[in-house]
Order: C-alpha cells, then sequence, then structure tokens
C-alpha cells in the first residue's frame, strides 16, 4: 500500500536529475521543516501553470505577455539568440554577456524521435529575422548531433536573410583536463581557437 511519502517520492523521482534516493531525502527534509513551508511549496507548484506562460514573441517563460526581455528597450533588436528551450533564456541572460533579444525554438531537429523542422518555431524565427531588421542571428544550440543538424539547417534557411549567422564557440571548458576531453570536442577546440 502506497502511502502519501511514497507518492511524494514517487513524484519527485520524476524530476530531471533526481534519483529515488535523492527524491527521499527531498521528501523528509519537507516532513522535517514546518508545515507552513510545505504549503507554500505546494500553492507555489499548484499556481505556476497558472502564472507561468510562453511569451508569443520569443517562447521564453514568462508571468506578463510579452515578457520583459522582448519589451526591454534597451536590448539590441539587431541581435537575435537561437535556443532550443525556454529555460536555456535564462542560463544566458544569467551570464550578462549577451544584450539582444531571444528566440525559443521548442526543441531541436531529431528524425529519430519524429521531431521535424515543422514541429518547432522556425516559420516563426525566419519572420521575426524579415521584420525586425535582425543584423546578427546566433545559433546557441547544444554541441548534440541534433544541435549540430538543427543549427545546419537554420544557417542554410537565413543564408538569404541578409543576417549575418554564428554559433557559440564550443570546446574544453575552464578547468578542463585533456585526458577526458572527446575527440569532438577536441576537434572542436582547436577549430575555434583564438589568437593571444
Amino acid at each position: 500500500m502506497i502511502n502519501a511519502l511514497d507518492r511524494l517520492v514517487t513524484l519527485l523521482a520524476k524530476l530531471p536529475g533526481v534519483g529515488k534516493k535523492s527524491a527521499g531525502r527531498m521528501a523528509y527534509h519537507i516532513l522535517d521543516t514546518s508545515p507552513e513551508y510545505a504549503r507554500d511549496l505546494a500553492e507555489v507548484l499548484a499556481a505556476l501553470h497558472r502564472s507561468i506562460r510562453h511569451c508569443r514573441i520569443c517562447g521564453g517563460f514568462t508571468e506578463t505577455d510579452p515578457c520583459p526581455i522582448c519589451t526591454d528597450s534597451g536590448r539590441d533588436a539587431s541581435l537575435l539568440c537561437v535556443v532550443e528551450r525556454a529555460q536555456d533564456v535564462r542560463v544566458i541572460d544569467d551570464s550578462r554577456e549577451f544584450h539582444g533579444r531571444f528566440h525559443v525554438l521548442g526543441g531541436l531537429i531529431a528524425p529519430l524521435e519524429g521531431i521535424g523542422p515543422e514541429d518547432l518555431s522556425i516559420g516563426r524565427l525566419l519572420s521575426r529575422v524579415g521584420k525586425e531588421g535582425v543584423r546578427e542571428v546566433i545559433l546557441a544550440m547544444n554541441p548534440t548531433l541534433e544541435g549540430d543538424t538543427t543549427a545546419l539547417y537554420l544557417q542554410k534557411l537565413l543564408k538569404d536573410s541578409g543576417a549575418e549567422v554564428t554559433r557559440l564557440a564550443s570546446g574544453l571548458p575552464v578547468g578542463g583536463d585533456l585526458e577526458y576531453a572527446d575527440r569532438l570536442t577536441l576537434s572542436r577546440s582547436f577549430r575555434g581557437r583564438v589568437k593571444l
């Protein structure tokens, strides 16, 4: 017979990167804290889908539509960073290195999973590049087979758009060890090397 604690552990274990042991630790932590904390957590989770939606312009997560990034006149509208998922917007924006606007594809081209270009917001991307005076499109997909496929596809579509198409550099991480680098990472590191 499953009790409330078991149900909570099962639900928490469905979160990405959380195994059954970690889920159990989280559940016991919630039990060990005040009932007010558990109630606040439950209320925030229950309200999440009512409060957060996708921005109609960029596709990022927002409480207001359009989102604060799309309505920020201090951002460079001629720079458009294309990302796979809505959460990638926050990761890049938190770096404080990029001051342009974003476009969320909603996934990557993955034929083996049945995801084709028509399943992504590529049409909206092309429309934005044409209408918004974008001078550079930065492709910020993960350096995976699907990310590379999607980037190549977008590069071909945007070839005649008048916008320069660039891709985030990839290679060895700071503090990384050559011994543990795979062949593809080393190859990209050599191709993307910079003059000192």
